[in-house]
């Protein structure tokens, strides 16, 4: 498999940021096989153990950081340290495209619903409607 320029500038850093040493704390003390056991109702039957592994690894990474969804879309991008710990490779034929974070939740579709929903409710009381963030 091909790397990317910023996995090979990475391989050749030899200082860890603060970053990198708080996500290996993090994955050191997380217990992934827990968390993924509990998650895995709501996903679909036959749905990629990569994809939930991904998708928790990127909500962990989210809510250590208080990002936007957009937001650690945007440092899945940009750093390579957030890209290691939640193992997504960009690197051509490597596992995500720009996709990838938004479809690693199931759940999505729900919030999409309830958000069709408010919209509805603001619509009926004759109020302003808002926009997705």
């Amino acid at each position: 498999m091909q790397s990317s320029p910023s996995d090979l500038a990475c391989a050749v850093k030899e200082k860890q940021t603060r970053r990198d040493r708080f996500l290996a704390e993090v994955g050191a003390v997380t217990l992934w096989s827990a968390l993924e056991a509990e998650i895995e109702p709501f996903y679909p039957k036959g749905a990629a153990a990569a994809g939930r592994r991904s998708g928790l690894r990127m909500h962990v990474a989210q809510q250590c950081f208080g990002l936007s969804d957009e937001g650690i879309e945007d440092a899945i991008y940009d750093s390579q340290a957030i890209r290691a710990f939640v193992g997504i490779d960009l690197a051509p034929g490597g596992s995500a495209g720009r996709d990838h974070a938004v479809e690693v939740s199931p759940l999505a579709g729900d919030a999409r619903a309830h958000a069709q929903d408010l919209r509805g409710d603001q619509d009926a009381l004759g109020r302003e409607r808002f926009d997705d963030p």
